[in-house]
């Protein structure tokens, strides 16, 4: 008996030391970790007694050590191979040995976002782990909040872990049924695929449909989708995946499992194939799953931004939130063209003449229409202009892996770069720099400081960079570690020289902007842009909100008012598929700190009373409310302005329509409001009728309720306007 006592605590011992619970602040969500029999790190997660993850296994498979070289590990000799084997494997033969709970509550103010202060409150488990047949240590650190959970792995400094290269990260995600989703092909080139809308069991079969022609892509297989992913279960629960600080990492796509509906991680390649060159200490992006009872409980997390460090930089003064007209929805549309002549078809930087050279006629960024735009900028109250195809070499920027393509510096004949300057600054106005790089990153990497410094010289405080095309270093991928390495140089940079940077075709964003809040926006999905190639699925904004704007906010360049863009450029046949009530919501709905007004300045002078919206609605809020969510059918948000006492809503539906019925009571209980609403006609639909829309106004207050229609790839958007006590 004595012994079957001494058996009995040493078995409730061993489970202590191997099984781990940790809730969340409010007792809600309960996170589990244990090493299981064959030593592989084990956790689930449930919310309320349901299950959310069920039991997931974490490591990594390393790439081999060289048999008959030195390198990885610093042995000296090789002759053990077994050995070699044992040490490329991190995924079995763990042990605990120790664990530390703690809890964190902090409330942070952003220098801008979607409220002007947000609450990190979370617990945590850090549970240290040794591998004895490699004589190495890990930590695996757990981050439990109310809506959800995120994980790293922490690489100490140690003896027999210094440097080594990663073949896969096995992170898994185990899925308790076939889950609805919302998902975009894998790619390690590009986001800029249509968003599916299937059960999991579904993705290998839709796969080959859902990847369609890229500027640069390559496809990362039959069931890998990319992150965030969106999925709600049969029984009403939202589950999203993503990642947070992605820094000095590739990027994570997920890998599914269609038998046992079981995700793993699968990071980007370098050119190389390895999928992490690592030096030790070092810890890994954060792996996030959100959990919400309703689609509003995902828009609200702020799980990303939280496990991102705190700002960086020391002044951020310079750094404003921005709205801003340009010179390229022109080009987008093939009304005018980037490029300045038809007379060469190769170019050398620096030898070839364009003094020489005829104008084709059709050059967008000319001295006098870019002073039209900054006169239309200063009259409507925007903040700046953009202007892309100002410099030299458009005539030969794509398609080639041109090395060096651009020299950011040089501007076309007709582009007076001091007038422009000049010419803006008495009108009180800024320019926003364009650094198209035809991907190739060791161009633009020799040039970043020159090409700052220029900006700087010349009073731009803002850049729009693109990587449009494969990369240069030949087969290096758009979202490997090395890329991602490029795109926080260029920010790190540029905040050097208080240059606040929107990033397009980089990598997806992970919540850096919280510490480096320069890096203001970023496409990194398909755009309004493709509006003009065809246009996009109707019910695309409304799943943008839940999977790309997850990891921070998007310059999507909303605003165009005319949908059949025949009517602009002769020969293009896409229609715009939205009404125009609809564009004014999206401001609300994709929130960007850098907001554009994209359309033609002729077309807004035909739209004034709508164009109304635009000009008032701001781009940095106090707090936001999302009123309704369902991804794929509607979104709506109310915001409220961090200047003033003034909120606005906006919603974008899908191609079936909805009808909102809105309590107003975020608004103050005080205060009246005169409601200006700009709402989708009776007759409206974005394929038959997109510019019908109503302008009405009334008053309302917190106990309002207001019940408005929208049209098929509609939506609406409401100013509302404190007045009275």
């Amino acid at each position: 008996m004595k012994t079957l006592f001494i058996s009995i605590l040493g078995l409730l011992a061993a489970m202590t030391v191997n099984a781990q619970k940790l809730t969340s602040p409010d007792g809600q969500m309960e996170l589990n970790f244990k090493v299981d029999a064959k030593g592989k790190p084990t956790y689930n997660l449930t919310r309320k007694g349901k299950t959310v993850i069920a039991d997931s296994h974490l490591g990594f498979d390393l790439v081999k050590e060289n048999a008959n070289k030195a390198m990885d590990f610093e042995y000296k000799t090789f002759a053990d191979k077994d050995k070699i084997e044992k040490k490329a494997n991190m995924t079995t033969g763990f042990k605990i040995v120790s664990t530390k709970e703690s809890a964190f509550d902090e409330t942070w103010k952003p220098v801008w976002g979607e409220e002007s202060s947000i609450r990190n409150n979370y617990k945590e488990l850090a549970v240290t782990l040794s591998q004895p047949d490699n004589d190495r240590t890990i930590l695996i650190r757990f981050r439990l909040f109310n809506d959800g959970l995120g994980f790293r792995y922490e690489f100490p400094s140690q003896k027999n872990l210094t440097y080594f290269n990663i073949k896969e990260e096995k992170s898994e995600f185990a899925m308790t049924g076939n889950h609805k989703a919302w998902w975009l092909a894998g790619d390690y080139d590009t986001q800029e695929y249509e968003y599916q809308t299937s059960r999991l069991s579904e993705i290998r079969g839709k796969m080959k449909d859902a990847i369609t022609e890229n500027s640069s892509q390559t496809p990362a297989g039959p069931t890998c989708v990319q992150t965030a992913l969106q999925m709600k279960t049969d029984d009403g629960l939202y589950i999203n995946l993503h990642e947070a600080a992605c820094i000095d990492y590739a990027t994570m796509h997920l890998e599914l499992d269609d038998k046992n509906m079981v995700f793993t991680s699968h990071l980007t390649p370098d050119a190389q194939g390895y999928k992490g060159r690592i030096q030790t200490p070092f810890n890994t992006p954060w792996r996030t799953v959100i959990v919400g009872e309703s689609g509003k409980d995902i828009l609200a997390s702020r799980i990303t931004l939280n496990l991102n460090e705190p700002c960086k930089l020391t002044d951020t003064s310079w750094i404003k939130p921005t709205k801003y007209v340009g010179v390229w929805w022109e080009m987008i549309t093939n009304k005018s063209h980037w490029s300045y002549t038809d007379d060469v078809y190769s170019v050398k930087l620096g030898e070839t003449d364009y003094k020489k050279c005829k104008p084709h006629g059709r050059h967008g960024a000319t001295t006098a229409h870019v002073k039209e735009y900054i006169d239309f900028a200063a009259e409507n109250g925007f903040d700046a202009v953009l202007v892309e195809g100002w410099n030299e070499g458009w005539e030969d920027w794509f398609g080639h892996q041109k090395d060096y393509v651009f020299d950011f510096v040089t501007p076309y004949p007709d582009f007076d770069l001091k007038g422009i300057h000049e010419y803006a600054a008495s009108k009180g106005v800024k320019m926003i720099m364009h650094h198209e790089t035809s991907s190739s990153t060791a161009n633009y990497d020799r040039h970043l400081d020159k090409a700052y410094q220029f900006m700087v010289d010349n009073g731009y405080n803002a850049v729009k960079s693109g990587y449009v095309g494969d990369i240069v270093p030949y087969g290096e991928h758009h979202y490997s570690q090395p890329l991602n390495n490029h795109y926080l140089r260029c920010i790190t940079k540029a905040a050097d020289y208080k240059i606040m940077v929107n990033a397009h075709e980089a990598t997806r964003p992970t919540g850096i902007c919280r510490t480096y809040p320069n890096w203001i926006g970023n496409e990194s999905a398909r755009g309004t842009e493709y509006e003009s190639f065809g246009g996009n699925p109707v019910d695309h904004t409304t799943i943008l909100p839940f999977t790309r704007m997850i990891g921070g906010p998007m310059d999507y360049t909303p605003g165009i008012f005319e949908m059949d863009l025949s009517k602009v450029a002769p020969g293009n046949t896409s229609k715009v598929r939205s009404t125009l009530a609809r564009q004014l919501g999206l401001y609300l709905v994709i929130y960007s700190p850098l907001q554009m007004a994209a359309d033609l300045i002729e077309n807004y002078k035909r739209f004034p009373d709508a164009f109304q919206f635009i000009k008032d609605v701001p781009c940095d809020w106090e707090k936001s409310v999302y009123l309704e969510a369902e991804p794929g059918d509607y979104v709506t948000i109310a915001r409220k302005d961090k200047n003033s006492d003034n909120w606005f809503v906006g919603s974008s539906v899908d191609e079936n329509g909805h009808t909102s019925t809105l309590s107003l009571s975020f608004l103050s209980p005080k205060t009246q409001y005169e409601a200006t609403i700009y709402a989708d006609g009776k007759d409206a639909s974005w394929d038959k009728n997109p510019q019908s829309y109503t302008i009405t106004k009334r008053k309302v207050t917190s106990k309002s309720v207001l019940r408005l229609k929208s049209a098929s790839g509609g939506g609406f958007a409401i100013a509302l306007r404190a007045i009275a006590n």
